[in-house]
């Protein structure tokens, strides 16, 4: 999905600019509060680098891995899966989250996608049943064209982050959202500052 995408999906301008007019648009179709979409946006665009990067990168070198995903990589396995985004993922993601064994191929099948990266294979199926959407199991880039928001708001639901963001555009509630999210605080002050300035488009 791309900001244009999106753009025609609500309604808006497809002219690749998130400002007050697309937000707005994108409030009323996702049917959000101006607190909950100032909060869901502005991780969502932190999350996916200004709304560019909707599917997980895993294009790492054999450092990379080492440096990320030391544990999945003893030895100098990690130099027969350096450069290889689906060997690393099949690997990495292998007997967890409900995906088989790196043979079945279900880490790259399930690899994370959508606004907030949905990762493993029981997460697309409560996705998927959550949106009514079966073919998604089958299909799973569906959640990088078409569901990449919805499979965001999932999430939200998912793990209760409403509430966190009814607090009001606080510091603190930003601060919460980030760690339920991010599992850390990386990246805090731009999603801070993104925050705030997308509720300066549509506060009441």
């Amino acid at each position: 999905m791309s900001l244009k995408s999106l753009q025609k999906k609500i309604g808006a301008t497809p002219d690749g600019i998130f400002g007050p007019s697309t937000l707005r648009k994108a409030m009323e179709f996702f049917k959000l509060t101006p607190i909950r979409a100032a909060h869901f946006f502005g991780q969502t665009s932190h999350e996916t680098g200004g709304f560019r990067s909707f599917s997980e990168n895993l294009n790492y070198s054999a450092d990379g891995l080492q440096r990320i995903f030391a544990k999945y990589f003893p030895g100098n396995l990690e130099q027969s899966y350096a450069r290889n985004p689906e060997k690393i993922a099949n690997r990495v993601y292998a007997n967890r989250m409900g995906n088989g064994d790196e043979a079945s191929g279900d880490g790259w099948k399930y690899r994370g996608r959508g606004a907030l990266q949905l990762t493993g294979k029981d997460n697309y199926k409560a996705f998927s049943q959550y949106l009514g959407k079966p073919e998604i199991m089958t299909n799973p880039d569906l959640v990088t064209t078409q569901y990449a928001f919805e499979s965001a708001m999932f999430f939200f639901d998912k793990n209760k982050l409403w509430s966190i963001c009814d607090q009001g555009i606080t510091d603190k509630a930003i601060t919460s959202l980030t760690k339920r999210i991010n599992g850390g605080t990386h990246g805090l002050e731009d999603r801070n500052q993104k925050t705030k300035k997308y509720y300066q488009f549509i506060k009441p």
